[in-house]
């Protein structure tokens, strides 16, 4: 993805992208061989990418967002770079390769992987050919955005393995869409983001430097995945026992790595899911209240409508678009 930095170089040739016009004026200009060496900003081994641009000051601005993307890794996707002038944090979304920071051991990424390291570190990086990488990157400029990732469970010049890796994924995908806007309120929402991240990494990342042991590491992941399952399956999921099946867990199970990692019982979890869905529904104008309940797989609209308003406090009627 990215080498070292020299803001005097140009671009000689584009890759086919869909990153804004700025691009143009800071991407390498060449390559003098087939892996990434030289002190290019983006490498010119992806293609089908997407780039945002917010503040290219470098390192010794203030704390924050410099810019960021998301690429597709060629067969050939290779970096070898002594230094870069700004910190970085990566989330690998498909695909594997390896990774070394620094001069520490060479470690096998994946899907979940997320990488963090300091301005000026080192970094090696190369895709497996044969299940190239796609991945996200955010560039960051001072000290702090790393010392607040590390806080969220994301330690510098380390990789950590996401269980579950949806939900930031979607936030960065957020960050991109909305650094590619122009506008003035586009870093400020883009700020927003980040915390946003920051927070949702903290929700899904091994808790305190996986002194925990294997066995809480596998409990940590099983709740993860029973929580994505239900996240993505709710309208369909009716009883915990089919969530527990499809998970390969038994109920008493699912229900302890409820209470333990999210501090409510799955059944309130699946509830409160439900009703956010059948809310959206609603206010969406896309059925009445007894569609809405068949929508999240209730049969009983009133038993539908008494569970609607435990959790949201109104009925459902006065979400209900009318006209």
């Amino acid at each position: 993805m990215l080498a070292g930095v020299k803001p005097t170089q140009r671009i000689a040739k584009r890759r086919r992208d869909n990153a804004p016009a700025e691009i143009a004026a800071i991407k390498s200009a060449k390559t003098r061989a087939p892996e990434v060496v030289g002190p290019a900003l983006l490498s010119s081994q992806v293609s089908g990418s997407r780039y945002f641009f917010l503040k290219l000051g470098g390192g010794r601005e203030r704390s924050g967002l410099a810019f960021g993307g998301r690429e597709y890794c060629n067969p050939d996707y290779r970096i070898d770079r002594a230094s870069f002038g700004y910190a970085l944090i990566e989330l690998v979304a498909e695909g594997a390769g390896w990774v070394r920071i620094g001069g520490g051991e060479k470690i096998e990424i994946g899907p979940g992987s997320v990488l963090s390291c300091r301005r000026g570190t080192a970094l090696k990086m190369a895709t497996d050919p044969a299940r190239p990488m796609v991945k996200y990157f955010l560039c960051l400029t001072g000290d702090e955005p790393l010392r607040r990732l590390s806080r969220a469970g994301v330690p510098t010049d380390r990789v950590t393995r996401l269980a579950a890796h949806g939900e930031v994924r979607g936030v960065l995908d957020d960050l991109i869409r909305e650094g590619q806007r122009p506008g003035e309120r586009a870093a400020e929402i883009c700020r927003v983001l980040f915390e946003l991240l920051r927070l949702k990494l903290a929700e899904v990342a091994p808790r305190a430097g996986a002194e925990e042991g294997a066995e809480a590491a596998r409990a940590r992941e099983n709740f993860l995945r029973c929580k994505t399952l239900i996240d993505e399956r709710a309208e369909r999921l009716t009883t915990l026992e089919e969530v527990a099946a499809v998970a390969q867990l038994d109920v008493s199970s699912v229900c302890r790595l409820f209470r333990r990692f999210q501090g409510t019982s799955p059944y309130q979890y699946l509830l409160q899911r439900k009703m956010n869905l059948a809310a959206e529904f609603l206010v969406d104008g896309r059925g009445l209240v007894k569609e809405a309940a068949q929508h999240v797989g209730f049969a009983d609209p009133y038993h539908f409508s008494r569970c609607f308003k435990s959790v949201h406090g109104v009925p459902p009627s006065a979400l209900q678009r009318r006209g």
